[in-house]
């Protein structure tokens, strides 16, 4: 049965309310939230990125070498076209593929690389993100053995696959695509991945039952993709919708949100306030709102098991939406461990490629060291040597108000919010900087974490507060009256002002952009220490306790 219509690899991972609305016609002019500049960087980054790869690929192969001509007066079918020609010609490597659309799968799409390999080909993506990890297992292969040798490569030593689903499905994807149209390599389907690194080729096995449950990647893909593609059908026959609005984490960033919002605020969802499954197993015994959330008994025996959060929690946090409650507090005494002497600590790092500053604030008792904020930076763009600099610079006066703490009898506690990303680029940079001057061996970071002289401030609003529109800092911070100086202060866009900082882009690093950053650090970390000030305070009291609700 031939489709009504064609899907790219993109809707496996996609929201199904979004795949359906992308193919609703009655949506065709909804209005569509813009591609946030953060975004629309970072394709752009992933763009140079294939490039790059591309140039090294196409100046190793020579007359080995197919790339299929893109660019906005060059059609899609012709693209297909093109792509076809090749592939029947048996090019050894082509870049830019545009495979035959698949009539009766619903399928369309490209693929970044296609190998021969014996009498069919291999896709390889090329993707801006790490693939791999310190360890042992991956099967991967130099980058330049692309040119000349068979896929597959070998065990690797020094590597471990790090999880990328979405790479798999990609993969899986247009392994489908060749197999329909007759250019699919025989034997186990097999699909690369070259990452952020661009030195090597990772090999996965889509045939290998690695999905829970011990299902493939291919397996994994043609569940989803039937599921989508019915949702797509639907949507484009005006039938009956198969997938509704519900919030979950992805709604932040698409550009549907708009209309999904205005149709859940406007009918309560229980989804605004219990996420994901939680709301799709509320739904599913007769609890679709938040009002009928909040009716309910929480000392009661629970309608459904919910997996985000203790159903007593859902209940008195739907109380607390309903009276536009920012936060309670779920327990009687809000306690913070405190100390004599305390710092607070934020990180501020670009992506996967490093971490460029770390900005402390010293309080509390005197120890001969200047009080207020202080910032370790390099300003040399990232992946860079200078990171080591910075890191052991921070490091060396981390340990020394410790030592002076304790030389003087009194307690020492650092701070941060969320402790997952300081942990990740302590150790990180631990074990990439290892033996340089001033860098901590990787047992003494390890130790530090698990030390009482490293708290992370999350946890405790995570175990304390039931908060109605996250845990955020920023969205936290404010129940203690505080403000960030800057009115677009945020994770996502630092990435943009940090391009600027150091020139990433070309031309001159912008010094103004420089002092941004140090600002947004600096309100950062007094955002936490004013957080765990409010916390300690009596005013902390004030808030709703829960079981007044």
């Amino acid at each position: 049965m031939t489709s009504r219509v064609l899907l790219d690899a993109g809707v496996v991972t996609r929201c199904r309310r979004r795949v359906h609305l992308e193919h609703d016609p009655a949506m065709a002019d909804a209005p569509q939230a813009p591609l946030d500049p953060v975004g629309a960087q970072r394709k752009a980054d992933a763009v140079a990125h294939r490039q790059l790869v591309a140039g090294q690929l196409a100046a190793l192969a020579g007359d080995d070498w197919t790339e299929i001509p893109t660019g906005a007066d060059v059609s899609a079918a012709d693209r297909e076209a093109a792509t076809l020609a090749a592939l029947r010609a048996g090019a050894r490597l082509v870049w830019g593929a545009q495979l035959p659309r698949d009539f009766d799968g619903g399928r369309r799409g490209g693929i970044d690389l296609l190998v021969r390999d014996g009498d069919g080909y291999v896709p390889v993506l090329v993707v801006r993100h790490k693939v791999t990890d310190r360890g042992a297992g991956a099967r991967t292969s130099p980058l330049h053995h692309l040119v000349h040798l068979a896929p597959g490569g070998r065990v690797d030593p020094e590597r471990k696959v790090r999880p990328q689903p979405r790479d798999q499905l990609r993969l899986a994807h247009v392994q489908r695509l060749l197999q329909a149209a007759g250019f699919a390599a025989t034997g186990r389907a097999t699909g690369g991945v070259v990452g952020m690194d661009g030195d090597v080729v990772v090999w996965h096995d889509l045939d290998a039952p690695t999905w829970p449950g011990g299902r493939t990647a291919l397996d994994e893909y043609d569940t989803r993709f039937a599921d989508r593609l019915a949702v797509a059908e639907a949507a484009a026959a005006r039938a009956e919708p198969l997938a509704r609005p519900s919030r979950i984490v992805e709604c932040r960033r698409c550009p549907w949100w708009p209309t999904c919002e205005a149709e859940l605020t406007g009918g309560r969802d229980v989804s605004l306030v219990v996420r994901g499954e939680d709301a799709v197993v509320l739904r599913k015994v007769g609890v679709d709102t938040v009002d009928q959330l909040a009716a309910l008994d929480p000392t009661a025996e629970p309608p459904a098991v919910l997996v985000g959060m203790p159903f007593p929690d859902a209940v008195v946090l739907a109380r607390a939406w309903l009276r536009q409650l920012t936060a309670i507090r779920r327990v009687p005494q809000v306690r913070v461990p405190r100390a004599d002497v305390e710092v607070d600590v934020d990180m501020e790092s670009f992506g996967d490629a490093g971490a460029y500053l770390w900005g402390c604030l010293l309080s509390g008792a005197d120890i001969g060291e200047p009080h207020g904020y202080r910032a370790f930076v390099t300003w040399d763009p990232l992946p860079c040597a200078d990171e080591a600099r910075s890191f052991a610079e921070f490091w060396t006066w981390l340990t020394r108000v410790r030592d002076l703490a304790r030389r003087r009898g009194l307690s020492f506690r650092a701070y941060c919010y969320n402790e997952l990303a300081e942990n990740r680029w302590l150790l990180a940079s631990a074990e990439r900087f290892a033996g340089q001057p001033g860098v901590p061996r990787i047992g003494q970071v390890r130790r530090f974490i698990a030390s009482d002289a490293w708290f992370d401030l999350f946890g405790s609003v995570r175990d304390q507060f039931l908060c109605a529109h996250g845990k955020g800092l920023k969205t936290v911070a404010p129940l203690a009256g505080f403000s960030w100086r800057d009115p677009e202060a945020g994770g996502e866009n630092s990435m943009r002002w940090y391009r600027d900082a150091v020139a990433m882009d070309g031309g001159e690093p912008d010094h103004s952009q420089r002092r941004r950053l140090l600002e947004y650090n600096e309100d950062d970390v007094r955002a936490t220490w004013a957080l765990r000030s409010w916390m300690s305070s009596p005013a902390v009291q004030d808030l709703p306790y829960a079981a007044d609700l």
